[in-house]
């Protein structure tokens, strides 16, 4: 008989979250997010895959959807975990107009990513 796989992708979604269906911020998909530098012991293996993700990016923002689809996690696991960073301050959210909708070309990255990893 062989052994349980020791997969992380097996880990279910609200096994990831908690078992939270809904971020505690308004964070959506078209957010961009900025990342506090340096290391922060004490994250789950989650946070410090999504953290890590902003290491080469020299101070850039990331949309949660980018996020998303370069963790491989569904859209809402990605808004949940992204919501517990900022609440930890170790993530913000770019300010902008509520009405101010994202420019277009950032739209295309993030359908372009969505679709190579669908």
């Amino acid at each position: 008989m062989s052994r349980p796989r020791q997969d992380p992708d097996l880990v279910r979604p609200y096994v990831r979250t908690g078992g939270r269906t809904r971020p505690s911020t308004d964070v959506r998909l078209e957010s961009v997010v900025f990342a506090a530098t340096g290391t922060h012991p004490g994250l789950n293996a989650d946070a410090r895959r999504l953290l890590a993700l902003f290491a080469g990016s020299r101070g850039g923002g990331l949309a949660v959807a980018e996020i998303a689809s370069e963790l491989a996690l569904p859209p809402s696991t990605t808004r949940i975990l992204v919501a517990d960073l900022i609440g930890l301050g170790l993530m913000t959210l770019a300010q902008g107009h509520d009405d101010e909708r994202p420019p277009a070309s950032l739209i295309e990255r993030v359908l372009h990513g969505l679709r190579a990893h669908a």
